[in-house]
């Protein structure tokens, strides 16, 4: 897809975006949770030095992505969004009637630390079951590797079940059914419309989008939640970035 151009009306940039979570605003630090070096980590202040006389907005990389697949990627008409990135970890960014909820302290979205099994095993979060336990990259290939499979990362597990493997095969169709249920969750407490998966693990296409639909569907009780979308990102690796300008432009608007 074509991004259209930004037209800054000849103003001269002058502000950066930054990205990453969880987050704490007021301190502009950031803790990722496959980071574990980066514990309040001081991102805003580290930009800041980097660029002098520039002011530096901070929201969560899968927030940025929501708000540029809004903004410039077709979804703009969705009343109730979601964005996904399902890549090393799994994140999320909501967008409601052209506006990013962020929440009171800026963490709003993190949809891969939901339970897909309360029972399950513990996150480096400090949770038990989390969807990302189950539906990054490096978890799939991790449990993959365990049922014997012998690929070094999630882009070979792809491929192997785009070639019928069955254990990788296994592997999506467990990692859709996690996705569903943080996908479903959040679609009954915000009466979602649409929902726009990036990430690596998304590049995956049909391999993913195919048991993750089935399992929306097989899971949708209420009738409203049938209505529901789930399309990969069509802005790609660019979806972060325009998220991010539209952070620092403030362009998006409410629908009608």
């Amino acid at each position: 897809m074509t991004v259209p151009a930004l037209d800054l009306g000849g103003t001269k940039f002058a502000a950066a975006a930054v990205s990453s979570g969880p987050l704490d605003p007021a301190a502009g630090t950031v803790s990722p949770v496959n980071i574990p070096s980066w514990r309040d980590f001081p991102l805003v202040k580290t930009v800041e030095e980097t660029l002098p006389e520039r002011a530096v907005r901070l929201a969560g990389d899968a927030q940025c992505m929501a708000l540029g697949e809004w903004w410039r990627g077709g979804s703009g008409t969705a009343r109730a969004m979601l964005g996904l990135v399902v890549s090393t970890g799994v994140g999320g960014g909501i967008v409601l009637d052209g506006l990013p909820y962020t929440g009171p302290t800026g963490n709003a979205g993190h949809i891969g630390h939901l339970a897909a099994d309360p029972g399950g095993p513990p996150c480096p979060c400090g949770a038990t079951g989390c969807v990302e336990l189950y539906a990054s990259g490096p978890n799939m290939a991790a449990w993959a590797r365990d049922q014997g499979w012998d690929g070094p990362d999630a882009k070979h597990l792809a491929a192997d079940a785009a070639a019928g493997d069955v254990i990788a095969t296994r592997a999506f169709e467990r990692a859709a059914r996690a996705l569903a249920i943080g996908i479903l969750s959040s679609a009954v407490l915000l009466d979602l419309d649409h929902v726009v998966i990036g990430g690596g693990v998304a590049a995956a296409g049909p391999t993913l989008f195919g048991p993750l639909r089935r399992a929306v569907k097989e899971n949708a009780g209420f009738g409203f939640l049938r209505r529901l979308r789930a399309e990969p990102t069509r802005l790609g690796r660019d979806a972060g970035l325009l998220g991010g300008a539209a952070l620092v432009l403030n362009p998006p608007r409410s629908t009608p």
